[in-house]
């Protein structure tokens, strides 16, 4: 890493907590005393997704987007490989859509709350009846209209490469019978791999690939579904 890099990588991980702030009170102004829309609020973390990759030397190009439809509904299914796959994605993927996060993360204050209010869905990861309850409100959700961006394989990926898919995931595409999309993060694991603390800079190319039809999938169905989209997913890394 040069010496310039390492300034701007020392200088975006410096940034990142108290920008995090400003940006949630922000949007929670806008959504109390102003546009009060939560699709018009998403306008700032997609700033500070921004903010951060501009600071880090991070580079986006986006390939695929003629697969989707601007007004569908999807579930986006990509691999999980960096830190930087939530920046990338937050701050430049043009679809309207919203994270799925664990319920641990809407108890910070301030930052829950924004994350709540702008309409990102909070997920119960224990086991048992409380994380089915909470997968079928998530999909209720989706189904009611909203998109959102998941990570079947659970967890950041420690070596780059695409790890089988978990089937809580997969199930939750089939309970909200949307069409799920499958998306290949290319690079962020260059910049930011799980373990390193600076960020290298770099381009990250996201490609979108053609959606999948979940009507006629079962519970049953569940490993021929995540078996077809972790194949699709590979295609496009």
């Amino acid at each position: 890493m040069s010496p310039l890099q390492y300034i701007r990588a020392s200088l975006a991980l410096i940034v990142a907590p108290p920008l995090t702030i400003v940006v949630s009170v922000l949007a929670l102004l806008d959504l109390t005393f102003f546009r009060k829309s939560p699709a018009k609020a998403l306008v700032f973390p997609r700033m500070w997704a921004r903010i951060t990759c501009r600071i880090a030397g991070v580079r986006v190009r986006i390939a695929g987007l003629e697969n989707i439809e601007p007004n569908q509904t999807y579930i986006f299914a990509a691999n999980h490989v960096s830190q930087f796959d939530i920046f990338t994605l937050q701050g430049y993927f043009p679809h309207d859509f919203r994270w799925i996060a664990k319920k641990e993360l809407f108890r910070i204050p301030i930052f829950g709350t924004a994350m709540r209010r702008t309409g990102f869905i909070a997920m119960d990861r224990t086991h048992g009846r409380a994380a089915l309850k909470s997968l079928n409100k998530a999909a209720e959700q989706i189904a009611g209209g909203t998109s959102v961006i998941i990570f079947p394989e659970g967890t950041r990926s420690r070596d780059g490469r695409l790890h089988p898919f978990k089937t809580g995931a997969i199930m939750l595409a089939i309970k909200a019978g949307v069409p799920v999309v499958p998306v290949g993060i290319n690079g962020t694991y260059e910049i930011l791999p799980k373990g390193k603390l600076l960020a290298d800079s770099g381009e990250v190319v996201i490609r979108v690939g053609t959606p999948i039809p979940t009507a006629d999938f079962t519970s049953h169905d569940k490993q021929k579904l995540a078996g077809q989209l972790h194949d699709r997913v590979r295609e496009l890394l």
